[in-house]
Formats: C-alpha cells, structure tokens, sequence
C-alpha cells in the first residue's frame, strides 16, 4: 500500500526541505512535471530530455541518471493509482551565501506526487483565453528549459483567474504571440500547425516537441515553427494548447472570437491517446 507521504528528498521520503538550498534561494535548478498511469511515467525520454538541457545550461553537476533513478521509485509507488502527477525538481543543493554557485555543488532532487482524478484520455473540454497584460521577458540563455523562477508563470495565471478564464496568452516584449501561462499554443492555418518559435524566452513543451515530432506527421500534418503575430490568432481555423497534464485542448474562445469545431486538435487528442504507454 502506498504511503500517505508524496514527497521525497534525494529519494527518501521526506516531511520538511533541508535547508539552506539554492532552489529556494535563488531559484537554482529545473524541474519536469511527468504524467503518470499506474505509475509509468508517460514520455519520459522527452521529460529526461529536456531536463539535460537545463542541467547544462546551468552548469550542474552530471546529475540526471540519479534524478532518474529517483523519479521511477517515486513512480513505482503510484501503481495502484489509474492517474497521477509528479514534479520533478533538480535543485543545486546547499551553498554559502551569495548568487555565486559553489565550486562543489552536490545536486539535490525533490519529488512531490499526487492522484489525478480525472482520466486524461477523455476528449479535452474546449478553453476559454484572454490575453494577458504580462509579458514574457527576453533571456536568450533560458529560452526553452524548465528552470525553477516562475514568478512570470505566477503573475499570469492570477490574470487568468481575475478574468475568470481558464488561461491567458502571453506576449512578449515586441507584441508577439508566446504561449500560455503553462502551455505552448498552436494554430491551424491552411491545414498545417503554426506554433511560436522558441528562441528567446518561452518553454519547449514536451507536448510540443511530441506534436512536431510524431503527433502532427502521424496525420499527415506540416508544422511550423515562426514568428506569430497577434492578428493570426483571431484568423486561425483552430487553436489548441498542449502541456504535460492537459494533453491537448483546443480553445474555444479568444477575447471575442469563438470556435465551436475542433477537427484537427480532437484528431491529435486521439492520436496522442493511442500514442501513450497505457
């Protein structure tokens, strides 16, 4: 039987954080949040990925076959569980005072999980955005990883919520499209997928990447990867938005522009289903 506790430090379980730590600090690290199905964690290959990348962007130390290696005991604690989520977090350990990182530094990884209630192969209920005041800032150096400073992140879904919708769009500082607060957007235009380049700010989705590089082909589908203007949204056939625990939803309102037919996002949402380890 499981235990009740859902969180673990460098693999144990654990009740409290040691302190000090750099992730708490200063933010110091990255962090992948895995959907799990009795356990398996579903396209882990991209999750482990991407983690690598934001491990060398920050220079850490090799780290990731333990945060590996302690990701599955956590997930082999969650068979019985039809559905669950987990946050992965690589952080850079303790470290004296200051921004400088310690010439040892000893990685440490924090795991926290919990049960999904809702079976994420059902068709997505359609979403309602706004757009939202925040922007996302330029920082070439960590466009495309999941680092732990997410204050962005934050201040956007409080907007969201404020306008009581279920997501915002978000801009960045030249006026162009970006992504959600906590997934990356796609457009169908012309029978092909446009999605927002990822060079100088944003996160590289793992749902991204697997529409790009399987979903999309899979449906004979071209994908794009451009500079998106806002104008296009509104002129789009189709929007839909992806992350790791949504899977895909198509978006059934922008500001005031509506869709009510979602051919190509439900056929991906299908394509992705058949496509997980379940």
């Amino acid at each position: 039987m499981r235990s009740p506790a859902t969180i673990w430090v460098d693999g144990k379980l654990a009740a409290a954080l040691p302190l000090p730590d750099r992730g708490l600090d200063f933010g110091d690290g990255v962090f992948e949040t895995v959907l799990l199905w009795h356990g398996k964690p579903q396209f882990l290959t991209y999750h482990l990925a991407r983690l690598e990348t934001g491990l060398q962007k920050l220079s850490f130390p090799e780290c990731r076959a333990t945060a590996a290696e302690h990701l599955h005991m956590a997930a082999s604690a969650f068979t019985d569980t039809p559905w669950a989520v987990m946050r992965l977090a690589v952080t850079r350990g303790s470290g004296p005072r200051g921004y400088a990182a310690p010439d040892q530094a000893v990685p440490r990884t924090i795991i926290s999980a919990a049960p999904l209630q809702q079976d994420r192969k059902q068709a997505p209920s359609p979403i309602a955005l706004a757009y939202a005041g925040i922007t996302w800032a330029s920082q070439p150096a960590l466009a495309g990883i999941k680092h732990l400073n997410r204050l962005e992140q934050v201040l956007a879904a409080n907007e969201a919520r404020a306008a009581q919708v279920d997501d915002v769009v978000v801009l960045d500082g030249g006026g162009h499209v970006c992504s959600l607060s906590s997934a990356n957007l796609f457009l169908v235009e012309e029978g092909r997928l446009v999605t927002p380049a990822i060079t100088t700010t944003g996160i590289a989705g793992t749902r991204r990447r697997l529409v790009i590089e399987q979903l999309a082909p899979a449906l004979g589908l071209t994908v794009v990867e451009e500079t998106v203007a806002v104008s296009r949204l509104e002129q789009a056939a189709e929007l839909f938005c992806c992350n790791s625990i949504r899977g895909l939803q198509p978006v059934a309102r922008l500001g005031d522009t509506a869709w009510s037919e979602f051919p190509i996002a439900l056929a991906l949402h299908q394509q992705y289903c058949d496509t997980m380890t379940c």
